[in-house]
């Protein structure tokens, strides 16, 4: 039996949200409401930490070097104000947790990459079948321009 905590995430989460690994580079669109203008900002760096996977309060934490100052983000991937995380590059590490990545920079902060297929990963609305419009078998329901002439 389903909590009333269950049933209210089980609600808000999405239909589906991209595999994010801790160690991968990201672009994450996200929504800003400004006044009663709304506008989309993309944040790019590389996630640090991965908590609360397949959970409506899924985060990710992604940080990047700018204007040499670290800044760390942290998102909620069901949230509706995160439009789209797209992945650009996969990387190997061991741990779950990349804290000790606040002490590097320039050449020791890099991470050595790992082939992925960037398509599969980003596209997630394969899994979803298109809609096909519906077919209409009666012929008076065609425009004029679309119906053959006849001689």
């Amino acid at each position: 039996m389903q909590t009333a905590i269950e049933k209210l995430n089980q609600q808000n989460m999405k239909a589906q949200v991209v595999d994010v690994r801790s160690g991968d580079s990201v672009r994450v669109h996200q929504r800003i409401h400004e006044g009663n203008k709304e506008r989309i900002q993309i944040f790019q760096g590389t996630v640090i930490k991965t908590s609360n996977k397949n959970n409506a309060m899924n985060r990710i934490t992604v940080r990047r070097i700018s204007g040499g100052l670290g800044v760390e983000k942290s998102f909620l991937l069901h949230s509706p104000l995160v439009v789209k995380v797209e992945v650009t590059k996969r990387s190997k590490v061991r741990r779950n947790y990349l804290s000790y990545m606040r002490e590097r920079t320039g050449k020791s902060a890099r991470l050595s990459s790992v082939d992925f297929d960037s398509a599969q990963v980003n596209d997630i609305s394969q899994d979803v079948p298109a809609q096909e419009p519906e077919k209409t078998e009666d012929p008076s329901a065609i425009p004029a321009t679309e119906k053959e002439p006849v001689e």
